[in-house]
């Protein structure tokens, strides 16, 4: 540990106060302008130059974006639109084009005339993409001229110069991450491709094209991608909802061309059980929601219920109907566009502009009001999904007020199976959730007992993806999870929302099997904290441990492969006079064939595991997800098998 010595406070004064210049203040606190410097904040870049093509598509300047992804992991985005500007820049001497590049909160989203709306609201994208890159150049297209400028971290590396003529327009940016900045540099292609499909759905008209050299396909060209929509937002819902049985046969879409705050809806019942609402500000996916989500969900509520209460299907429930009752089994899609949006930081998470709660509200009202006049039969239908929702809403509050009052009741109540550890502060401790008594039984013998606990599961637990939320109080397995996590569900703002005051554990490592029925026990975990539990992810604290698939023996040389590759390749360098069969090979069919001390060197010892953080990319993707491979449509869970057969592998 480095000793800190504390300065004499008579010492402090200007001198001390470092002013960071331009472009410098990114590299030195990247995280306060793209969210972090993990895998979010290298696809981060991405979406700010994107942002800036579908700007000017939002101003009617640009139909097709192109977004490549190069061998060496540099991306290249393209566009038609009018190109950034390269004339001087009055104020600050040199070209339009160096400036927005070079100069944080400068761009044109400033000028009310230039963009109506737009998604980067503070103008420190590109220039931030700048200063994070070890190069960058920009190519312009405009007014029948080409012009050109590199960078390296920021800095030109000659001022914008013109380099021949075209018929053509628009700008394109090629930039290569810093790797002395983040700390992963590979770009994930259905990361990108997930982001561009939504961006395609939200702008009806644009064709969006995504090519990935890093990989190429049988025919010889590079893995590749087209998304356009007509349709928009009704596509978008009918595409989240395509694994799951609809209870209505089509969309409702809800439209207002209001000048201040345009608003756009589409919302679909289904027979699942679970609400999927995505939110999204000028194209920007607003994952915390915001002022939009609550003018939605106030307007859902009033106008069924009034509707329900003028039909008298309410008449005989004995059971107060709440807020979520009217969204079980809603997937909807809300989209709107502020001219000056306030959110909560660079990375736009959340919308906080007070008015759109009552434009949003007041759209939604006036049209689903008379769409329920309108359809009749699919309004009754609609009401008896809420009346059932009601019922089992009630019922699962019954259920989960007696658990959790055993488990106060019981002095503690934690699971006899778990192995406990000593330390208490969570923000130290680890739960493993164990695959087996057998792997269970190795884990606690070879873990550390400080601030390592186990909980074995045994066999597979409760798909959650097509059971009542009631049904999950009476599956044991579930039960012990809950009680050893510490956690509880309902507050005082919500019926349904994870109390996470009492968690005892900030890394919840799922180990599992390296087969078929371990991915699937692991994506039945994951199922159940993605639909009730999802603050655990989103806060970090999800975990996939890596256990090795072979052990490689030489004498007395035995080294660990996580993957098929790894395995040939360390075979071949561990062979006597090239003879591979001097080497043995033990492939490990279950965690319950390793000895502690094997479990704790290869998959529990923080200095030298591997183990993958989960995290959400899109929650729009994740729930489409996870409701086809586990909900009951087999057509769309066959197709995307046969699709990823060929990239299935574990790698590390």
């Amino acid at each position: 540990m480095s000793e800190e010595k504390a300065k004499n406070p008579a010492e402090y004064g200007a001198g001390n106060i470092q002013v960071l210049e331009g472009l410098e203040a990114v590299r030195k606190r990247p995280a306060m302008y793209i969210g972090d410097v993990g895998i979010k904040g290298l696809h981060h870049l991405i979406w700010e130059v994107v942002d800036n093509s579908v700007d000017e598509a939002l101003a009617g300047h640009c139909d097709t974006i192109h977004v490549s992804v190069h061998e060496d992991n540099s991306i290249t985005v393209e566009d038609n639109g009018r190109g950034i500007p390269t004339d001087m820049h009055p104020k600050e001497k040199k070209s339009a084009l160096e400036v927005v590049l070079t100069v944080l909160h400068a761009g044109g989203k400033f000028d009310k005339d230039t963009y109506k709306v737009s998604g980067g609201l503070h103008g420190v994208g590109v220039s931030c993409v700048n200063a994070l890159s070890t190069d960058l150049k920009a190519t312009v297209h405009r007014n029948g001229v080409i012009f050109e400028q590199e960078f390296k971290i920021g800095v030109p590396q000659y001022p914008a110069r013109q380099i021949g003529t075209t018929d053509k327009r628009g700008t394109i940016i090629h930039f290569k991450p810093d790797a002395s900045i983040f700390t992963v540099t590979e770009f994930r292609y259905e990361t990108i491709a997930n982001r561009l499909r939504e961006m395609a759905y939200l702008n009806a008209g644009i064709r969006i094209f995504l090519k990935d050299f890093r990989e190429i396909e049988d025919d010889g060209q590079p893995k590749s991608d087209e998304f356009y929509s007509e349709g928009g937002l009704v596509e978008f819902v009918q595409y989240l909802d395509e694994t799951r049985e609809k209870i209505i046969e089509s969309p409702i879409y809800i439209e207002s061309l209001n000048q201040e705050v345009p608003v756009q809806v589409a919302m679909n019942y289904n027979s699942s059980y679970t609400e999927n609402v995505v939110s999204y500000v000028n194209t920007i996916n607003t994952y915390e929601g915001g002022t939009h989500v609550t003018g939605f969900r106030r307007a859902l509520t009033r106008t069924l219920k009034s509707y329900a209460d003028k039909s008298g299907m309410l008449d005989k429930l004995k059971i107060e109907v709440s807020g979520d009752d009217f969204r079980e089994g809603l997937t909807a899609v809300i989209s709107v566009k502020v001219a000056e949006p306030q959110f909560e930081g660079q990375t736009k998470t959340k919308l906080g502009n007070s008015d759109v709660v009552g434009f949003v509200d007041s759209a939604v009202s006036e049209v689903l009001q008379a769409w329920l006049e309108e359809h009749p039969r699919e309004a009754k239908i609609i009401v008896g999904k809420v009346i059932l929702a009601a019922q089992a809403r009630h019922a699962a509050r019954k259920a989960r007020e007696m658990v959790q009052r055993k488990n106060v009741l019981g002095g503690g109540g934690l699971p006899g199976k778990l192995a406990d550890c000593a330390n208490s502060d969570p923000t130290v401790c680890e739960l493993y959730l164990v695959e087996g008594d057998s792997a269970g039984g190795s884990a606690k013998q070879g873990r550390d007992r400080d601030f390592q606990a186990i909980l074995p599961l045994k066999g597979k637990i409760l798909n959650v993806e097509k059971a009542h939320e009631h049904k999950i109080y009476d599956n044991e397995e579930i039960k012990n999870i809950l009680t050893a996590l510490g956690v509880k569900f309902g507050t005082a703002h919500d019926d349904k929302e994870l109390d996470l005051s009492g968690l005892r554990y900030h890394k919840i490592i799922i180990m599992t099997d390296a087969d078929i029925d371990g991915s699937h026990i692991r994506t039945l975990i994951l199922t159940l904290f993605f639909r009730y539990m999802r603050a655990l992810i989103e806060r970090g604290y999800v975990y996939i441990a890596l256990p090795p698939l072979y052990l490689l023996k030489r004498g007395k040389d035995e080294r660990y492969c996580w993957n098929e590759e790894e395995r040939k390749r360390l075979t071949a360098e561990m062979a006597k006079d090239g003879k591979e069969d001097s080497v043995g090979v033990q492939r490990y069919k279950g965690l319950g064939e390793m000895n502690p001390e094997q479990l704790w060197t290869t998959t529990m010892d923080p200095n030298v595991r591997t183990i993958k953080q989960v995290t959400i990319d899109s929650a729009a993707e994740a729930d489409h997800l996870f409701s086809m491979l586990m909900g009951d449509e087999v057509a769309p869970r066959r197709e995307f098998i046969e699709k990823n057969a060929k990239y299935a592998k574990i790698d590390t």
